[in-house]
C-alpha cells in the first residue's frame, strides 16, 4: 500500500488576470498559503506555461520547477484537456471546438488535428523535461453524437471509430512511451472514453499500449449513475491520475440524467465542492490506498453554487484529511506467535 500525495490543484480554473491568479508566481504562493503542496499546470494558458519552450528547453522547465518549488508545491502533472479534445472532433462539432485553437486553423478541421496532435507530443517533452511521470487530457470524440441512438447506428460504425481515435492517439502515445511518461485520459461524457467500456475498447484498439491510463474522476461517474467504487475495484491498474471533485444526482419528475438543457443549478446532475455532493471519498481514498495508488490527489473545483475561492480553502483541508497514512504492519502484529515451520506443521497434522 502507498500513501497518496496531496493536496494538490489543478489551477485552470483559478488563472485569471487578476493579482494573485494572473501568474504562475503568485497563484502558487495563493495555492500554497490554503494549504496544498502541489499544483496541476494547464498547458494551454500562457499565464501559467510556454508548453513550447518546456518543451524546447531543459532551462526554461527547470526555471518553472523552481518557480513552483520556491512557493513550497510540487508540480504534480501537465494538462491538455483542451488539446486533447481536438485531437478527434466530430464534423457536428467542428464550429464549438475551433475556440479551443489558435485561429489560424479555424475552420480548417485537419490542420487543427495536426496541431492538436503536435500539442500533445510537445506535452510530452515538457513533462519529460519537468521530471513528471504522468499527464492529463482527453481522448476527444468522433462518436458521442451516436451515444443514444436515433436512428439506429450503422453495423461497423462504433468499430470503426474506435479504430480511427486509436489511430490518431497512437503516435500520440509512442511519443509519450519514449519519455516515460503516462497518458491519463479523464473518463468524461462528452467523450468517447466516457466509462469503462469505452476506455476498454479503446485501450484494445491502441493494442493494450502501456501508457493508455485513466485519470479517475468520480463525479462524473455520479452523473452518469455509474459505481464508481467498483469503477477503482475494476480498473485500479490504470488509475495513475486522480481528481477530486465532487456531485450531486437529485433527479425529478421532470428531469434525469440528460439534465432538459437546464443550466447547472437546475439539473438533476451538478458538480459541487468536495464535501457539499454525494460522492463517498472515503470509501474513494481507502480503495485507492489499498490498492497502491502511487499519485496525487488534487482538487478540480466545479461548482454551480459556491464561490471558487471558498471551494479552494475549503478544499486543502478536505482532500488532508481523506489522506490516509497506511500502515506498515498488521494491526494484529501484537499476538503473533513469529515464524516456526515445525509450529505450523504441527497444527497442520503433518
Amino acid at each position: 500500500m502507498t500513501t497518496i500525495k496531496g493536496p494538490g490543484i489543478f489551477l485552470a480554473q483559478f488563472l485569471s488576470d487578476e493579482p494573485p491568479f494572473d501568474k504562475l508566481s503568485t497563484i502558487c504562493k495563493w495555492a500554497a498559503s490554503l494549504g496544498y503542496v502541489g499544483v496541476q499546470l494547464p498547458s494551454w494558458d500562457a499565464r501559467c506555461i510556454d508548453l513550447k519552450r518546456a518543451a524546447d528547453s531543459k532551462e526554461y522547465a527547470a526555471e518553472i520547477r523552481e518557480m513552483v518549488e520556491s512557493a513550497g508545491l510540487k508540480i504534480t502533472e501537465l494538462s491538455t484537456h483542451l488539446q486533447g479534445q481536438l485531437v478527434a472532433v466530430n464534423p457536428a462539432y467542428d464550429t464549438l471546438f475551433d475556440g479551443f485553437a489558435p485561429k489560424a486553423v479555424h475552420g480548417k478541421p485537419k490542420e487543427r488535428t495536426k496541431w492538436a496532435i503536435d500539442q500533445l507530443k510537445l506535452a510530452a517533452k515538457a513533462s519529460r523535461n519537468l521530471e513528471l511521470n504522468a499527464h492529463a487530457t482527453f481522448s476527444g470524440a468522433l462518436m458521442w453524437q451516436t451515444v443514444y441512438p436515433w436512428p439506429q447506428r450503422p453495423a461497423g460504425l462504433v468499430e470503426d471509430g474506435f479504430k480511427e481515435l486509436a489511430k490518431r492517439w497512437l503516435p500520440i502515445l509512442n511519443a509519450f512511451d519514449r519519455v516515460g511518461v503516462d497518458v491519463c485520459y479523464e473518463i468524461h461524457p462528452g467523450e468517447d472514453l466516457h466509462d469503462g467500456v469505452t476506455f476498454e475498447r479503446f485501450w484494445e484498439a491502441t493494442g493494450k499500449h502501456q501508457r493508455c491510463n485513466i485519470l479517475y474522476d468520480p463525479s462524473h461517474f455520479v452523473l452518469q449513475q455509474l459505481d464508481y467504487l467498483q469503477y477503482i475495484d475494476f480498473y485500479h491498474s490504470f488509475i495513475k491520475m486522480f481528481h477530486v471533485k465532487d456531485a450531486e444526482f437529485n433527479p425529478t419528475g421532470k428531469s434525469g440524467v440528460y439534465g432538459g438543457y437546464q443550466d447547472w443549478v437546475n439539473r438533476p446532475g451538478r458538480f459541487r465542492s468536495p464535501g457539499d455532493g454525494q460522492v463517498d471519498f472515503k470509501s474513494i481514498f481507502s480503495k485507492l490506498a489499498q490498492y497502491g495508488y502511487e499519485g496525487w490527489a488534487v482538487l478540480e473545483w466545479e461548482c454551480c453554487i459556491k464561490h471558487p475561492e471558498q471551494g479552494a480553502a475549503e478544499g486543502a483541508p478536505f482532500i488532508k484529511n481523506q489522506i490516509i497514512r497506511v500502515t506498515e504492519k498488521a494491526f494484529d502484529d501484537f499476538a503473533s506467535a513469529g515464524k516456526n515451520p515445525k509450529l505450523n506443521k504441527s497444527i497442520l497434522g503433518i
